[in-house]
């Protein structure tokens, strides 16, 4: 249906006064939802679905939604991602929802119909492709009941499902766990925790346990009750190390809220920076709170405004490289026809925004803050995975200050010898930071990676020094070094194998062996030269698959809260529990299907059941998830 087709099918809906009378006659054919008949819709919304932009006959905004978001905005039902209309009288909503009753109990009194396969359902779509970036577990067992004759088959109950056959499926991904917890012990594991609360408020706190091989859910503690202090949550710890086998655990992380919001200190103590950040955030909820405003900007701008928790990659960071990437787009808006034609209550407001998207001295004080952050927030970004990289941090810090260095620098168009007011500011932040976030283990990390030995590495920067001659590495190292060999006899053997590789000599004379240490993965090196250091090899096989980052364990609760929401409110913690473990823990199994390489099974496993239907999410709850997920952004998010 074109829109002068349905506004001319419209013309009878509302009074003279253009209110939404219930008296409206019907647009559509008996059986279809009873409530668009109130609202005027304008234009159908994509090829395919339900949705379609409308105008509300009650209040007259126009909106773009399916038809749930219709019913809950005329019905008044809150927390269904729509505005409630507030121009519907108490009759009219009254009359609206007896229509709505109706409605419903024919569909139930209509009998059960039969139900199309997925394959037969998206005739129209590119069905094959929406099919397999479901979750797998779920594709198969689809495909086997399209492709066998099941007759008589009859599903488990519901008590059977919650019961026995989730302790079995629970026992059987503990089995399937099996051979990646066997690598534990050659090349450690790192425990991470964090902490939460269930729709409920039932605090709690889960346990992850994760290597080179990706994050591994062990279980989750309900607190309710209890007293979380210190002793408290060091008893839990010591229980998980006990589960794992403490010889097998390298290091606990305990939380990353610290780490990730430490670049925005450095944006707080600056009050230009403030400002520009305010501003920017001004701009963004003025569109993004008016209907009308947002459909002009949309027209103009092919990228979205992004909105970012706080704790995830300094979101402050994140905003203002959104806003250079639209620069064209904002500019082109306010300068519009449309922008200019449009009339509002909030004038002021408006001619705000326009003077600020036409500034350029704002917009360079924006690129400012986008490229001196640009090295933290890319360091920040690459630590917070589940993926190896301890060993990276110490050199990535000292790169990272020297990047920020330069732009300030050339920015302020000052020698290197010169003092900076602002860089020493931001240089303070940094260094307090590192100071609070460093641990020995870096250090060892550090010391242990070939690459800083090799002169491509060392010769690349006349400041860089190899680890064995950095006084602070050494003096971690060591300490390192006592406290994971009791043994003196130990200490002192690890110390001459570390004195051996760190000057190339004995076993690591070898020409081969020195012309990889740059080129060669870490672990791959020592697995071909450093058979002849055992303990040595043994601790460089531990220490360089850690990640850096409780991310994993954080990034978990969206599976809880996919389980357990505010619908499925009354599931007991225990069975929670056992659905987060077995949903979890098949994720990070299908990493091993040939699905996963074809990037189908690496859509669900990276995204999760969201990711299902893509083309239902906002790109604002979009936006959060591909930040949260580098790999997934990737693959989705092309910002050129």
């Amino acid at each position: 249906m074109d829109s002068s087709q349905s506004q001319q099918q419209s013309t009878n809906i509302g009074s003279s006064t253009g209110s939404g009378s219930i008296g409206a006659e019907s647009l559509s054919s008996e059986g279809s939802p009873p409530l668009w008949r109130f609202v005027t819709r304008i234009e159908k919304q994509g090829a395919v679905g339900g949705t379609w932009k409308y105008r509300c006959n009650f209040c007259n905004e126009n909106r773009t939604s399916s038809y749930s978001r219709v019913r809950a905005h005329l019905l008044q039902i809150k927390g269904q991602g729509i505005a409630c209309c507030k121009k519907v009288s108490r009759a009219d909503k009254l009359e609206m929802q007896k229509l709505d009753d109706e409605f419903e109990n024919k569909k139930l009194d209509s009998g059960p119909r039969e139900v199309p396969l997925p394959s037969e359902s998206l005739s129209h779509l590119d069905s094959d492709a929406m099919f397999k970036k479901r979750n797998p577990h779920y594709m198969r067992s689809y495909t086997f009941a399209a492709t066998h004759n099941i007759a008589g088959y009859k599903p488990p109950g519901y008590n059977k499902l919650r019961t026995t056959l989730l302790v079995q499926e629970k026992a059987n991904v503990e089995n399937l766990m099996i051979p990646l917890k066997s690598t534990w012990r050659e090349k450690g594991v790192t425990i991470v925790t964090d902490g939460w609360s269930d729709p409920t408020r039932k605090p709690l706190i889960n346990f992850m346990a994760t290597s080179g091989n990706g994050p591994i859910f062990l279980k989750a503690v309900n607190c309710f009750g209890e007293i979380k202090d210190k002793y408290f949550n060091a008893n839990l710890m010591k229980e998980v190390i006990q589960e794992v086998g403490h010889q097998n655990v390298v290091q606990v992380i305990t939380d990353n809220a610290a780490n990730c919001k430490g670049a925005g200190e450095l944006i707080e103590k600056c009050s230009w920076i403030t400002d520009i950040h305010g501003d920017a955030m001004v701009i963004k909820n003025f569109i993004m709170n008016h209907n009308m405003r947002l459909a002009i900007f949309q027209k103009f701008s092919p990228l979205k405004f992004l909105s970012v928790a706080d704790t995830r990659f300094a979101s402050i960071i994140v905003m203002l490289k959104r806003f250079k990437l639209i620069k064209r787009g904002l500019q082109a808006m306010v300068i519009s026809d449309e922008w200019t034609s449009y009339r509002e209550e909030d004038m002021g407001k408006a001619n705000f925004v326009k003077d600020k998207i036409v500034n350029d001295d704002w917009w360079d004080k924006l690129a400012y803050i986008v490229d001196f952050t640009k090295p933290i927030y890319d360091m920040i970004r690459l630590c917070d995975t589940d993926k190896p990289c301890l060993h990276l941090v110490y050199e990535m810090w000292d790169s990272m200050i020297e990047q920020v260095k330069l732009e300030i620098y050339k920015k302020e168009g000052r020698p290197n010898s010169e003092f900076s007011p602002f860089y020493h500011v931001v240089y303070e932040i940094l260094v307090a930071r590192w100071a609070k976030s460093n641990t020995p283990l870096h250090c060892l990390a550090h010391s242990l990676n070939p690459r800083y030995y090799s002169d491509e590495w060392l010769l690349g920067d006349q400041s860089r020094i190899a680890p064995h001659r950095d006084g602070e590495v050494s003096r971690e190292r060591m300490k390192c070094f006592r406290r994971l060999f009791a043994l003196n006899d130990d200490v002192g053997k690890v110390m001459e194998e570390y004195a051996q590789f760190s000057m190339k000599s004995g076993p690591f004379e070898d020409l081969t062996c020195i012309s990889r240490m740059h080129s060669m993965d870490p672990k791959s090196w020592w697995a071909n030269f450093g058979a002849q250091t055992p303990l040595l090899q043994s601790l460089a096989f531990k220490v360089l698959g850690q990640p850096t980052s409780s991310s994993c364990s954080e990034r978990n609760w969206s599976t809880y809260a996919f389980i357990h929401s505010l619908r499925r409110n009354k599931l007991n913690p225990s069975r929670a529990q056992d659905l987060v473990f077995i949903h979890n823990n098949l994720r990070l199994l299908s990493r091993n299907s040939e699905e996963y390489a074809e990037l189908y099974t690496k859509m669900w496993n990276v995204g999760g059941d969201a990711f299902d239907s893509l083309e239902d999410v906002g790109f604002l709850e979009f936006a959060e998830l591909s930040l949260d997920e580098p790999d997934l952004e990737n693959v989705l998010l092309v910002e050129d």
